[in-house]
């Protein structure tokens, strides 16, 4: 679908998959089933090369635009908006890695367009200190660690991840690389039976003495400490994940209007509602935040506070939406054919991605403060 320019429009097109998608989210919600369907979809459509810029074979569409059309796909199913944003955020990263500090990631974004690639992040079970242990070994490192929160790992092709290795000059040291879903001792365990967002599919990945060459490893860090790396990630990386929130408090929105407006409006339900409207301007407030510091951001200890107090902001705030849709249909929103008990339990997962409500405010503690974010 492209618009009058003969760009591409990823939001209306996002919104014909969302349309498509959105009968088949009960089902995997009930069968604890991936979205395949979704992904498929998504994947014929080329939104997972989306972000790959145009001389590298992809789309070349910018960071709001897809954190757009993720906020579509999560009013429809949460779980294939929420997925696909684990796959966008890293895809979004390497683009403004190498186009800001001329980091190597043109290989990563070419094998991204050109072998329709599917990432995996393991960020959620990582982040700052990582999980598994890197052992020396000739031409490189074997790697075993079990990578929880592996969202979309079904139809996968490359974990990107991180294990630790015990330097022995520079003591415990993070190692990035990735690892392609089909190597040798990589197997899914089953362990995604959860609240919500049960059609991500976010098995835990498990990683069993798999050999990662010294080429293979991007970065390196010291554990436990703030990196350049990850204020990057941080920039770009939660607005995409936390469109998908939007996208379900979004859609818990919509039909508790449908379900209000069947009925004769008291002031009661109209308190309801106008409570469920405040709560949803803050989240989308904050969002337009996140997104604004994503495409035009500079990474920083400053710039990650503020993303994060945002990240904070919104999660709450979505889940305040839901709750007061569900308040506003009343005892409708106790069925499951109103999909509000979905939303309810789809967007508690916002509670869950780093930082963390208490681990956020210490950090903004510190940087009002002036100290040490390290501690």
């Amino acid at each position: 679908m492209e618009s009058k320019a003969g760009v591409r429009d990823w939001i209306a097109e996002a919104k014909v998959i969302a349309a498509e998608i959105e009968g088949h989210a009960d089902r995997h919600d009930a069968e604890e089933s991936f979205v395949t369907e979704g992904y498929a979809r998504l994947k014929d459509a080329g939104f997972f090369k989306a972000l790959v810029p145009v001389e590298l074979g992809g789309g070349g569409a910018d960071f709001a635009e897809i954190f757009g059309a993720i906020r579509v796909l999560g009013a429809a199913c949460g779980s294939t908006a929420l997925a696909f944003s684990m796959h966008t955020h890293l895809v979004a990263a390497a683009v403004w890695r190498r186009e800001h500090q001329a980091a190597p990631t043109e290989g990563l974004l070419r094998r991204v367009a050109g072998e329709d690639l599917i990432l995996v992040s393991s960020g959620g079970s990582d982040w700052l200190d990582s999980a598994g242990t890197a052992e020396r070994v000739e031409g490189g490192f074997r790697i075993t660690a079990r990578k929880a929160f592996s969202s979309g790992c079904q139809m996968g092709d490359l974990l990107m991840t991180s294990a630790v290795y015990d330097d022995p000059e520079a003591g415990p040291t993070v190692l990035h690389f990735g690892v392609p879903l089909n190597a040798e001792g990589v197997t899914i365990a089953d362990a995604w039976h959860v609240l919500g967002m049960r059609g991500t599919g976010s098995h835990d990945l498990v990683l069993d003495k798999v050999f990662v060459a010294d080429a293979a490893v991007a970065g390196r860090r010291a554990q436990g400490k703030w990196h350049m790396l990850f204020h990057v990630i941080s920039m770009i990386a939660f607005g995409s994940i936390y469109s998908a929130y939007m996208g379900v408090a979004d859609g818990a929105r919509r039909r508790a209007l449908e379900i209000a407006r069947t009925r004769k409006p008291d002031p009661y339900l109209l308190a309801r509602v106008g409570e469920m409207e405040n709560a949803h301007v803050a989240a989308d407030l904050a969002l337009r935040e996140m997104i604004d510091i994503a495409c035009a951001g500079t990474p920083s200890q400053e710039t990650t506070n503020r993303l994060m107090i945002c990240r904070t902001l919104l999660g709450e705030a979505a889940i305040d939406t839901v709750t007061r849709a569900m308040e506003v249909a009343g005892g409708a929103a106790f069925y499951r054919k109103a999909g509000l008990e979905r939303a309810f339990r789809d967007v508690q997962g916002a509670r869950f991605h780093p930082l963390q409500r208490e681990p956020q405010l210490a950090l903004a503690g510190r940087v009002a403060l002036g100290l040490d974010i390290d501690g």
